[in-house]
């Protein structure tokens, strides 16, 4: 049986309107002809659009429902930014911010945003470069970036000024929270294990700065 948009629509368990399922079906078509040259994703990963890297994104809309600014931390081929801007994009105010270091991947995260309309933004490099961004975010992702120890580093000068991590995780999540003691920084940060809709062995990790939160 094929998964398709009412399929995730259904597992999802959030309103999905026409406008919102039209703009991921340009993403979806788009990645698939780019993909035919570039690199982006693996060959079968294409047939798993809908059931896993979609709704694997767009589960971070549940955790975090009032959020407008987020920004996305190596944003390789648009999970989950790409999803969350199609469904931001009916949210006045909203936006996602993308932070790429490779120009092809830069490139094609732009000509998705052009072609669906996505109130979002690329930024064409390396994370160290980028810091803290402009202004202040509601929301930094990452999937499938780097391992807690090295992330939460990266995301330090965003978290600092008050946004929540919200991060992938899958099944060796244990040894990662165990590595990245010294990245909590004895409890300046906390880490909340939340479960995942989409994969049965994935984890999302929620971080914040403690004193960000009562």
């Amino acid at each position: 049986m094929s998964y398709g948009l009412a399929e995730f629509t259904r597992d999802l368990g959030l309103p999905v309107s026409q406008e919102t399922a039209q703009r991921l079906e340009t993403f979806r078509r788009l990645l698939a002809e780019w993909n035919e040259h570039t690199n982006l994703v693996g060959p079968k990963e294409l047939d798993l659009f809908w059931s896993r890297h979609a709704l694997d994104s767009a589960q971070l809309l549940r955790l975090a429902p009032d959020a407008k600014r987020w920004i996305d931390l190596g944003s390789g081929a648009g999970f989950p930014a790409l999803v969350l801007a199609c469904f931001l994009a009916e949210r006045e105010g909203a936006s996602v911010h993308m932070v790429e270091s490779i120009g092809k991947k830069a490139r094609f995260l732009d000509e998705v945003i052009q072609a669906a309309g996505l109130p979002a933004q690329v930024f064409n490099m390396r994370i160290e470069d980028f810091g803290g961004g402009s202004g202040r975010y509601d929301v930094v992702t990452a999937r499938a970036l780097a391992p807690l120890n090295r992330l939460i580093p990266y995301a330090k000068p965003i978290l600092d000024r008050g946004a929540q991590g919200l991060f992938h995780k899958g099944a060796d999540l244990d040894a990662e929270m165990a590595a990245a003691n010294d990245a909590l920084n004895g409890g300046a940060y906390r880490a909340e294990v939340l479960e995942s809709l989409s994969d049965p062995r994935g984890r999302i990790v929620r971080v914040t700065k403690a004193s960000a939160r009562s």
